[in-house]
């Protein structure tokens, strides 16, 4: 690749600050709606059950869509700094569409009251709601739009770092497996991005091809689909999409990490088959969210249950084991972003760990329909992919030039850890407790037992929500200063 010009870099760099941005201020408002969502199981107000369930849609559909959207921006700007030239005006038409399209969603949820639940899973915007037919088709239309983003940038990534690193095969790291000495060296982060990206569109094509048919349904309601095919649809969309989130993020901290340890982390055949093995399973691993459908094919969920303890193992353990490699002796000093990036990769294997649990199917029998559920993805996204994203912003700020005055962007960070491990907590509790998600209320529940653990565990929930509303206002205060400030240099250590 050719050396960034400063005007480059500058242009590039602003686009990363303009995601930052937005991202610091939809997160609040996206996790408010979890807030509200809680109080009203803690039974501190009265929420009515239409806007509740309006809340829980527009709190799952934006939150991915904020997190797997900032998990490509950060590819994006370590990819356009540093590998392969990526084209300004792309970057922004991905951020312009993304930001419109959340609008919409915005609009249908909070307006029209739109609210069948972020998977959207067919028949329910269609049937038994309160929201008008407008809401459905906007929606369907916003989240068209949004994978259209989506889809364009993420080919347009792909094909510049093919011209830049010879074919999708060398991308893929094959040339290590052949032992070839003239072999065209990659770094780690175009082998990660490539197999986090390429399921991404074919999850994204899948999920086209289901909003083209609620929109058709939306145009003549009297079309009528399959429901278990489509639910397949949505889970593998849906799945996918929040599993390569994680695994975009876990791409900048092979890049970013070694700049803190000064050891190299070098592709090699381990890293190349592991990273292999999990594009496989990653596109079959949201079988495991078929177990209670019946009228599931028997091999199909055996399937599931295979792909889903196999995915769990390549590329987690191995990014596991490479970050305790990283880390061991190195004398690394403990700034917010290595700190961010050690306990972002704690959240994703405790997470990790308790879908894995999920996903066995003696204990999906009982847990499935449980708080334990939410328990795992919030797990990995508050602990794992938020806390990456802090750690990549507070570095694009420069944190690494005065690593030794982050006394207050520390404190903050532990008050969010805190904060989410509590509210977290909760859920596993309710989860053990057979405390059902989904549901708006608890108190018209039978089970006086359930009842109670419900709205005990969502009141210590509401408190530590506050507490961590607290560290990220102290980080936001650090945060917001640092990516204002104009940058006079083209320096990215």
């Amino acid at each position: 690749m050719e050396e960034l010009t400063t005007t480059e870099y500058k242009k590039q760099r602003k686009l990363i600050i303009v995601w930052g941005i937005t991202f610091l201020v939809v997160f609040p408002l996206l996790v408010t709606l979890g807030m509200l969502m809680r109080i009203s199981h803690a039974e501190l107000a009265d929420i009515s059950a239409e806007r509740f369930y309006s809340f829980m849609t527009l709190h799952g559909l934006g939150m991915i869509g904020l997190l797997f959207s900032f998990a490509f921006a950060g590819i994006w700007y370590l990819l356009s700094t540093r590998y392969v030239k990526l084209k300004l005006s792309v970057g922004y038409f991905v951020y312009i569409t993304v930001l419109l399209s959340v609008i919409g969603l915005a609009v249908a949820a909070l307006i029209g009251k739109f609210g069948p639940g972020w998977y959207l899973l067919y028949p329910l915007p269609f049937i038994g709601g309160s929201w008008p037919v407008w809401t459905t088709g906007l929606s369907t239309v916003s989240l068209l739009a949004l994978g259209v983003g989506w889809l364009i940038g993420i080919l347009h990534v792909l094909y510049a770092m093919a011209k830049e690193y010879g074919g999708f095969t060398n991308m893929l790291g094959w040339q290590y497996i052949k032992n070839k000495e003239d072999k065209r060296e990659i770094p780690v982060i175009v082998l990660a991005s490539t197999i986090s990206l390429v399921p991404g569109v074919l999850a994204i094509l899948a999920g086209a091809v289901l909003l083209i048919m609620y929109l058709l349904q939306v145009m003549e309601p009297s079309l009528n689909f399959d429901a278990l095919m489509l639910k397949n649809i949505v889970m593998f969309f849906g799945h996918t999409i929040a599993n390569i989130t994680m695994y975009c993020a876990v791409t900048w901290v092979y890049t970013l990490l070694p700049e803190y340890t000064k050891r190299p982390w070098y592709v090699d055949k381990v890293l190349v088959y592991s990273w292999n093995a999990t594009f496989f399973f990653v596109c079959i691993a949201f079988l495991h969210h078929m177990y209670m459908d019946l009228e599931q094919p028997l091999y199909l969920q055996i399937i599931g249950q295979v792909a889903s303890y196999s995915s769990a193992i390549p590329a987690t353990a191995i990014t596991m084991f490479g970050i305790i490699s990283q880390l061991y002796h190195s004398r690394v000093k403990w700034g917010v972003v290595p700190l961010t990036f050690l306990f972002g990769a704690a959240g994703w294997a405790i997470g990790g760990l308790s879908a894995v649990v999920d996903s066995t199917i003696s204990f999906n029998k009982v847990l499935h329909n449980t708080l334990w559920v939410p328990a795992h993805f919030h797990t990995y996204m508050l602990l794992g992919v938020v806390l990456f994203i802090f750690g990549y912003l507070y570095y694009v700020a420069g944190e690494k030039k005065d690593i030794h005055t982050g006394g207050v962007a520390k404190l903050g960070l532990w008050t969010y850890i805190i904060g989410a491990a509590g509210f977290l907590l909760m859920f596993y509790y309710g989860g053990m407790n057979s405390v059902p998600r989904r549901y708006n209320t608890y108190s018209g529940m039978g089970v006086d037992a359930t009842h109670q653990a419900g709205v005990y565990g969502a009141k210590i929930a509401v408190f530590s929500i506050g507490i961590l509303f607290i560290g990220l206002l102290i980080m936001y205060v650090t945060l917001f200063l640092k990516l204002t400030k104009k940058d006079e240099t083209k320096n990215l250590d």
